[in-house]
């Protein structure tokens, strides 16, 4: 058996450290897309933290085999083109799908985040989650309410207990110095 080519080595290597630095990777079909709308496509991507590139599919599959991504492998079929993401995979998501709204041709067939492959439905919903800076704005306020909450009832405490000091100043003061209020809870001086 004939070693293989260091080009084609040299290859499967690049494509091995994209797939593991990468956060997520978007498998596309791009068939019918012209040069220029491929080129516009990678700029978008691009600005979106991702990188849009085309390998051999055998190059893939193996570069996926050493790295034991499963699920991957058939997804391999046609001209594939995959989108490494180094930033947030919700914003490349939606750059995808945006542009497979203008372009039809455009298919996104699937993906992995993290270790985990994805179905094209599954990275299809990528793009409509919310941006992260939405989701920690959502789970800054989730964990603030209760906090609010709790200063509000620790700001009552003192508060409450200010009203009834006062209360009680103000009901000695109202009977007279050295007089005892007269309340139907203490027990009378006769029955004693």
């Amino acid at each position: 058996m004939d070693d293989p080519r260091p080009e084609k080595v040299a290859v499967v290597e690049e494509v091995r450290g994209r797939l593991s630095a990468s956060g997520a990777t978007i498998l596309t079909e791009y068939r019918g897309l012209k040069v220029a709308e491929l080129a516009q496509l990678r700029r978008n991507v691009g600005q979106a933290g991702g990188d849009y590139r085309v390998y051999k599919n055998t190059l893939v599959r193996r570069a996926a085999q050493s790295l034991e991504l499963e699920g991957l492998e058939s997804l391999l079929t046609g001209p594939t083109a995959l989108a490494f993401v180094t930033g947030d995979p919700v914003e490349v998501a939606k750059v995808l799908r945006d542009y497979a709204r203008v372009h039809p041709a455009l298919v996104v067939k699937g993906g992995v985040l993290g270790t985990r492959a994805l179905s094209a439905d599954q990275t299809r919903a990528l793009a409509d989650v919310p941006p992260r800076p939405v989701l920690l704005a959502r789970l800054a306020g989730g964990l603030a309410a209760p906090m609010q909450q709790l200063a509000g009832l620790l700001q009552a405490l003192p508060r409450n207990f200010a009203y009834g000091l006062k209360a009680l100043v103000d009901q000695r003061s109202a009977t007279g110095p050295g007089e005892v209020p007269t309340t139907t809870d203490t027990p009378s001086q006769e029955s004693a």
